[in-house]
């Protein structure tokens, strides 16, 4: 089955057009958008015409460069398309990096103009700001690419590669999002909870909706009974779109109310162990979606209904091949802006550095963890995967990542039902001797990219612990 939208008839995009041809067209009196408020997409024209005008003031022309450092805001969205509009080259910060991180990626990327966050009035728990931006000329270069999106990925295993995106690799990816079945539907509404500054939520929730008529709604606050009241907002069905962390918001709230509304949730990111995935579909009744996906490509295979957990579907018009215990994932052309690693993209084939099979029957794909936890100890073959996994779904065990630092290497974030004994002795239980972490680090949190994807960079995580000691 197919979402039931009409075949769209888009064509690679090049040209500014795409802006209006895509994402823009429809009724005036349309509400597209919903954050404290409405945004119909007749007022939703006017925030991108303005803001082109804005633009073009500071010197900003078809070929340009504009980096956008925004919360995820109505100014935010309006912002993008005005540049895309423009004709322009528009590269995405978090607005949570830090002062010496944007200073290192403004030099990088040697933008012409950027727009940030002036003055914010809105909650800090509050998912999509209320904001008024600040644009700001620069002796910056026009784009070198004709990428119209520039992206760094989420640095959760090491430091950020710089990913360029075409327009018509933009189209094709909603385009892909509408043949994909279990997604939102026109007049529907997808309840946002992922940054709409990264892939998922950026052309799963916000480009997707735009195009197929979705309304894309934040929640007031980023909590449990917060998500549940925008669920609750409308009679109209609700998907939640986020990342295994918000799972996490709505298992928090005791004694849910039934509500009609609430269609599915659908996560991104890392996989979901099997019995968090449980707990949410004995709680709420409704099905718990995985996606698998990169911000080189977007989103790579689907199974918004359960049904094949832990396996996926590749999505339409993408292939998927293993490769000596790898997942390959087709791509015309390489992904990645200045220097990368050659190895990555060859003959139109990215390697995904995800361990993982496709059942040669179905095609079903099943992603196994990172290529790099395959470890050898004591001559015995170790999959750390295995070991995070049986750590993670121990009772009182929030978060866990385990990775191999000389030794097998566990970082565990408890909750009051557990300790590093408890801990220790249930994996003794449940893992042979030479499978158990050497070392176990206990931590009040556990570091996050900004994406809420548990970071494993071995230095960020040796500094936690040596943070926490002090």
């Amino acid at each position: 089955m197919t979402n039931g939208l009409a075949p769209t008839g888009i064509e690679p995009a090049t040209s500014p057009e795409w802006v209006d041809e895509i994402l823009l067209r429809g009724p005036d009196d349309d509400i597209c958008l919903y954050s404290g408020g409405p945004v119909d997409r007749g007022a939703l024209r006017r925030m991108v015409a303005r803001r082109q005008e804005r633009l073009a003031e500071a010197g900003l022309r078809a070929g340009g460069s504009l980096a956008l450092r925004l919360p995820p805001s109505t100014a935010y969205v309006a912002t993008l398309l005005a540049g895309w509009r423009t004709g322009a080259q528009v590269s995405l910060l978090d607005h949570r990096l830090t002062a010496f991180e944007v200073d290192l990626a403004l030099r990088r990327l040697a933008p012409q103009v950027v727009v940030e966050a002036g003055r914010v009035t809105s909650s800090p728990l509050s998912p999509f700001a209320d904001v008024e931006e600040t644009v700001t000329a620069r002796a910056g270069r026009p784009a070198a690419t004709p990428h119209a999106v520039i992206q760094f990925s989420s640095g959760s295993t090491g430091p950020s590669k710089v990913i360029g995106r075409t327009a018509a690799d933009l189209v094709a990816e909603v385009e892909r999002y509408t043949r994909i079945d279990g997604v939102p539907l026109p007049g529907e509404r997808i309840v946002v909870l992922a940054s709409v500054v990264h892939v998922l939520g950026l052309v799963g929730a916000l480009l997707y909706g735009l195009h197929a008529g979705v309304q894309v709604r934040s929640p007031e606050r980023l909590t449990g009974d917060s998500v549940l009241d925008a669920v609750a907002a409308e009679d109209s069905p609700a998907t939640v779109l986020g990342v295994p962390f918000h799972i996490g918001l709505l298992a928090s709230v005791v004694d849910p109310p039934r509500l009609p509304q609430l269609k599915r949730m659908t996560t991104g990111g890392e996989a979901v162990p099997a019995a968090t995935a449980a707990a949410f579909t004995a709680k709420y009744d409704v099905p718990l979606g995985n996606m698998w996906g990169m911000t080189e490509v977007g989103v790579i295979a689907t199974d918004l209904f359960g049904a094949h957990r832990p396996a996926l579907e590749p999505a339409p018009g993408i292939a998927v091949v293993e490769r000596d215990g790898e997942l390959l994932v087709s791509r015309p052309r390489s992904p990645y802006v200045g220097l990368s690693d050659p190895g990555r993209w060859a003959d139109g084939w990215l390697r995904t550095r995800d361990a993982g099979t496709v059942d040669p029957a179905t095609g079903l794909v099943t992603v196994k963890g990172r290529l790099d936890s395959q470890v050898s100890v004591g001559g015995l073959k170790v999959d750390l995967t295995e070991v995070e996994a049986t750590l993670a779904e121990l009772p009182g065990v929030v978060a866990a990542v385990v990775l191999h630092d000389d030794v097998i290497t566990a970082y565990a974030q408890l909750d009051a039902r557990a300790t590093a004994e408890s801990v220790r002795a249930a994996l003794a239980e449940r893992l042979a001797p030479y499978k158990r972490p050497r070392r176990l680090h206990v931590l009040d949190a556990l570091p996050r990219t900004t994406t809420g994807k548990l970071v494993r960079d071995r230095a960020v995580l040796r500094e936690a612990v040596r943070e926490e000691s002090r």
